[in-house]
């Protein structure tokens, strides 16, 4: 009876509703979760998300090797090892101030989470290659692809904030990167970017998202979005990938990424891309991983969670352009 159905529907707010407590998390959010994560792994994220991030630094392969690195930080007394994930992870032990350190100031390593490092990774640039990364901020993947180029070809740094891209410039120096162009876009359609339509050989897009992926740093941040603003972003994001898509050449990489563990900003957003633009076929992003040294079970698109790799939540897609449609 419709009584009866409803009874059903009120047990089962209830019944979400108990689990967003015990998840700590607002009752919007667990009911998206709850569309890829039964409750058993729900939980368990939940409490990943509540504990503090550990402390990562991505070793500039332009200067310095990781053995070296970590060989210097064990001789001033920092507890480090090498990261389990990246090639150019190391993990620290605890979260000792280093602005001062000499490695630091030398550019040999920069602060980076573990499992934003393989989307660089994922991206795979090559020396002398057209390189745009798309939504680029403070620059820390930018830095990543430039010194995976060794500085040569033109890496182009994209954002719609003049302060983000002030704060690339020091750190692009101190990187010792001379490939780097950081430039100012009004927005994703700005004609700076319709000037390299069909010429980057690598393109990242590393979208604006929720950010729910990086909750152990940010645990309010899970109070201030909302589901509709979620909703907005996805709309947002398909924008953005679009006009991205734009750039790469036939024979072009082209890889989407949030810090998201939702759906919809993640796989939603890939899969009605692909719909839309049979120019482009996904490669697996676990092959192009282990082709670097790097074994994780990612399948075809790379899900990281701190429950199960203890880095932010990421997501990545890998794209290859193979002509025009």
């Amino acid at each position: 009876t419709e009584r009866d159905w409803l009874a059903g529907i009120k047990a089962a707010e209830l019944e979400e509703g108990a689990l967003a407590e015990r998840a700590d998390l607002p009752d919007w959010l667990v009911e998206r979760l709850l569309a890829t994560h039964d409750e058993v792994t729900l939980l368990a994220l939940a409490h990943s998300l509540n504990r503090p991030a550990p402390l990562d630094l991505r070793v500039n392969v332009l200067k310095a090797d990781r053995d070296a690195v970590l060989a210097r930080l064990s001789e001033d007394g920092i507890g480090a090892e090498a990261g389990a994930l990246s090639p150019q992870a190391i993990r620290l032990a605890g979260k000792p101030a280093l602005q001062k350190h000499p490695l630091f100031l030398d550019g040999s390593f920069e602060v980076q989470d573990a499992g934003s490092q393989l989307l660089g990774l994922l991206v795979q640039p090559k020396r002398g290659e057209l390189v745009v990364d798309f939504c680029a901020g403070a620059g820390g993947k930018t830095l990543q692809l430039g010194a995976m180029m060794r500085s040569t070809g033109r890496l182009y740094a994209f954002d719609v904030s003049d302060k983000r891209l002030a704060k690339l410039k020091p750190r692009m120096a101190r990187a010792g990167l001379s490939n780097v162009h950081p430039v100012l876009i009004a927005h994703e359609n700005d004609a700076k970017v319709k000037r390299l339509a069909g010429k980057a050989d690598r393109v990242l897009v590393d979208a604006p998202c929720s950010g729910l992926g990086t909750l152990r740093r940010n645990p309010d941040l899970k109070w201030r979005q909302s589901a509709a603003a979620v909703d907005e972003m996805v709309a947002k994001q398909g924008a953005i990938l679009a006009a991205a898509a734009r750039l790469v050449r036939p024979g072009g990489r082209l890889v989407y990424a949030t810090c998201s563990l939702l759906a919809e900003e993640n796989d939603g957003v890939v899969d009605a891309f692909i719909a839309a633009h049979p120019e482009f076929r996904p490669l697996s992003a676990q092959a192009v991983l282990e082709k670097q040294g790097v074994q994780l079970q990612t399948g075809e698109r790379l899900r990281l969670s701190p429950a199960t790799h203890d880095t932010d939540g990421f997501f990545a897609a890998v794209l290859e352009r193979v002509g025009d449609a």
